[in-house]
């Protein structure tokens, strides 16, 4: 018997060990693709001698690739399964990084980026959930966070690997190295399981069954999963019919779709993609603007803790609260730094402070928030539904940011273009007061209640 039982100990061991290897690898990737272009636009510019124009959409590309694939990876990871929708985004992220590394054309380097947000778009929608469904409860949540600060450190890891390629001025490494994460997410994706929740919804029962036992290793704890799955799925998700039928729930909707075009428009992803560029813009030669990304990409990581230690206790609020006054101050000080002039030293460096205390004040709040809101205020019939909108609204808004920042730069001058963003986070603060809800300590239940029953947005977390 315990040559038998042997075995049966170490398969929950290694399941967690290859849940967290999937965990840290999609969340890397997504954050590697973000921050990978950044550092590139420069040498790309100059090899194809190409207009301001045409940078921003080889930038946006990615975007709209992603909005259209998350658009389609609810019906997939539904249709298909969890494990052969991130199978799907893997085999595109590879392919979308060599042919960027190899793209010939400027067309064909648009092209690739859109194939690269395919596979984001699929990849964010798929990759928690897969997580949630598989991971043990004990580490859930730590998964889910791991995800989302692996993002953050994928950026970092993208703008270093830009500044080491900055030297030699080669683009293409820039952006074809990330195809090696892109392999070993693929491989981790082939070893894993299917999603017993998933195997359940099709009715493979006996399946799920011998999946959860090979996870979790003690037949306790699979048959009350197994009852719990159970329970769950006897409330359908009937999204698109309660959004024509249910003014609550479209009111839920439209929060999760303005929350998201809230944290695009304070002007963080702006950083993200053209950090050299504004760096330019204080003086900074080609070297200086790298490393400087890497500080953003750096400061980015350690700022998201902030996040993590307060969030439960000071509440959502307080923290947008802190977060957007910080941003409009961090944008609004950069853009008149600019327009009096960056002359010396220490005003460059006071300048790229004020631009850092910007990323503070981003990754401390409305990046993780935004997201944690939008899954929380959604009732539970809709909330495929609803978490689908506010996520493909995050995508489209990305997309305008990115397409729109250059020419803004070019038409309105640097300065104005840093308070327009400072204005927009002062209007997030208002509309923060006006509409956001606190859900610190409150069930989802019920928030949903409140919801249901006609309270006014703010008041729904009461």
């Amino acid at each position: 018997m315990n040559a038998i039982a042997e075995p049966i100990k170490a398969h929950p061991r290694a399941a967690t060990i290859f849940t967290c290897v999937l965990a840290a690898l999609a969340g890397l990737m997504f954050g590697l693709d973000i921050g990978v272009i950044s550092g590139a636009t420069q040498f790309i510019q100059a090899e194809f001698r190409i207009d301001d124009r045409t940078i921003e959409w080889i930038v946006s590309a990615m975007m709209l690739g992603a909005a259209i694939g998350a658009l389609g990876a609810g019906w997939m990871s539904s249709a298909l399964g969890r494990k052969r929708s991130l199978i799907l985004a893997a085999t595109l992220f590879v392919a979308g990084s060599l042919l960027s590394g190899w793209a010939w054309s400027p067309a064909t380097l648009i092209g690739a980026r859109f194939v690269l947000g395919l596979a984001i778009g699929v990849a964010t929608f798929t990759a928690p959930l897969y997580l949630a469904e598989v991971a043990p409860v004990r580490i859930r949540g730590a998964m889910i966070s791991t995800y989302q600060l692996m993002i953050t450190i994928g950026i970092l890891v993208a703008f270093l690997s830009d500044t080491a390629f900055s030297y030699s001025g080669n683009w293409r490494w820039m952006l074809g190295v990330i195809a090696i994460p892109g392999a070993l997410f693929l491989l981790g994706v082939l070893l894993l399981p299917d999603s017993p929740r998933w195997l359940m919804m099709r009715g493979r029962r006996a399946e799920a069954v011998v999946v959860l036992t090979r996870l979790r290793g003690d037949a306790a704890v699979v048959v009350s999963e197994v009852a719990d799955i159970e329970e769950q799925l006897k409330t359908p998700q009937r999204g698109w019919h309660l959004f024509l039928q249910n003014s609550n729930f479209r009111r839920s909707v439209g929060l999760g779709v303005l929350l998201q075009v809230m944290q695009q428009f304070t002007g963080m992803n702006v950083v993200m993609y053209y950090a050299p560029r504004i760096f330019e813009g204080m003086g900074y030669n080609t070297e200086s603007q790298m490393w400087f990304t890497a500080v953003v990409g750096l400061v980015n990581v350690l700022a998201t803790f902030i996040a993590i230690g307060l969030v439960d206790r000071l509440g959502r609020k307080p923290i947008l609260y802190i977060g957007f006054t910080v941003m409009a101050l961090g944008l609004g000080v950069v853009g008149t730094m600019m327009h009096l002039g960056i002359r010396t030293h220490v005003e460059q460096m006071f300048t790229v402070a004020m631009l850092l205390t910007f990323i503070v004040g981003f990754a401390m709040s409305a990046g993780p928030l935004i997201w944690t809101l939008c899954s929380e205020v959604q009732p539970l019939k809709g909330r495929d539904f609803g978490i689908g909108c506010s996520t493909f609204t995050n995508w489209i808004a990305n997309m305008i940011v990115g397409v729109t920042f250059l020419s803004l730069l070019n038409g309105i001058g640097n300065a104005a273009t840093f308070w327009l963003y400072a204005g927009l986070n002062l209007v997030f603060l208002v509309i923060t007061f006006l509409l956001i809800p606190e859900t610190k300590g409150v069930t989802l239940e019920q928030i949903e209640r409140n919801l249901m029953a006609g309270k006014p947005l703010r008041e729904i977390g009461q």
